[in-house]
């Protein structure tokens, strides 16, 4: 028997949406940034584009949406009833036997194993991972942030964030430790987006699907009909 089954509330897939925008125009912008490959128009000698003030402003605002972004997710993952899915993947995480039938799984030589969670052991791994990397790399950003606006957010946070900063060895350490947290997105979203591809594909349960309308597919057994 084949029931359709809700996944994924509308905030959930709204901020995974939104999160997604904005680590993708963060990278972008962050390139651009570190190695400004596109000349601003001149005219007379003079710039009139201000290009790299543009990418800056679009960094910032995204960086900020993500922080909020993520704070909202993390609001959810611990309150809403909706959620809980998402919580239970935890025990699948600690399951050795699970951990053995996923990656048989992806190697196609067993079933897909009925787990608890939303999330297999993998994806929890990878997620958790992403968050960590978002936390750190927003981290590094609101001291790299602190050093050029001085007022307002800027300075109020200044004090509270120059102890971190010399924790982590000084501001050219927090500037590549912000670049090396961005390279794990963009490793981790061409193997998020391929695995996702592949559980839809491959488990024929709309996996993928579910990220967008909420519902996906499962197989249940007669005997749990009721």
């Amino acid at each position: 028997m084949i029931k359709k089954h809700y996944e994924f509330s509308v905030w959930l897939r709204i901020t995974h949406w939104v999160r997604a925008l904005a680590i993708v125009i963060l990278t972008a912008t962050g390139f651009y940034i570190a190695f400004p490959f596109i000349a601003p128009a001149h005219s007379g000698g003079e710039p009139v584009n201000f290009l790299n003030a543009l990418f800056r402003s679009w960094h910032i605002i995204f960086g900020f949406l993500l922080i909020a972004v993520t704070i909202g997710k993390a609001y959810l993952f611990i309150f809403d009833k909706q959620s809980k899915l998402e919580r239970n993947s935890f025990w699948d995480f600690i399951n050795p036997k699970i951990w053995i039938q996923q990656i048989g799984y992806y190697l196609l030589i067993s079933k897909h194993p009925h787990g608890k969670g939303v999330y297999n052991p993998l994806q929890f791994v990878a997620y958790l991972g992403v968050y960590i990397s978002i936390f750190m790399i927003s981290l590094t950003g609101l001291i790299l942030y602190i050093h050029v606006y001085h007022e307002g957010l800027g300075g109020l946070l200044f004090d509270i964030l120059r102890p971190i900063e010399v924790m982590l060895g000084g501001l050219a350490w927090v500037r590549e430790l912000h670049h090396i947290f961005m390279w794990v997105f963009i490793i981790f979203l061409p193997v998020h987006i391929y695995l996702a591809v592949f559980n839809s594909v491959y488990g024929k349960s709309g996996a993928m699907d579910s990220i967008i309308s909420g519902y996906r597919w499962i197989k249940k057994s007669k005997k749990n009909k009721d």
